[in-house]
């Protein structure tokens, strides 16, 4: 699990059919001190409240695919979680 950044989102006009209604956002990847790390990516909304500026958990690769309601789409990211605060 990493931090990251809910930058935005993104519109597609076609996906495959485990992915109807789930909302794509950009995240930012960030590091523990909330600094960005790499490049952003698109992650699938696996809690379908997440939205821009929110701090989020997100997995990769198997673990995002088997976060989302239709296990094993074909996604990169997934957000798993919105996170409330972050303590010292």
């Amino acid at each position: 699990m990493q931090l990251a950044r809910v930058l935005g989102t993104v519109v597609a006009t076609q996906k495959v059919d485990g992915l109807t209604g789930i909302k794509f956002l950009v995240v930012q990847p960030l590091s523990r001190s909330q600094t960005p790390t790499g490049e952003p990516v698109v992650a699938a909304d696996a809690t379908a409240q997440a939205g821009p500026g929110e701090l989020v958990f997100i997995v990769g690769s198997r673990e995002a695919a088997q976060a989302m309601p239709v296990k094993f789409v074909p996604i990169d990211h997934a957000i798993v979680g919105i996170v409330d605060a972050v303590g010292e």
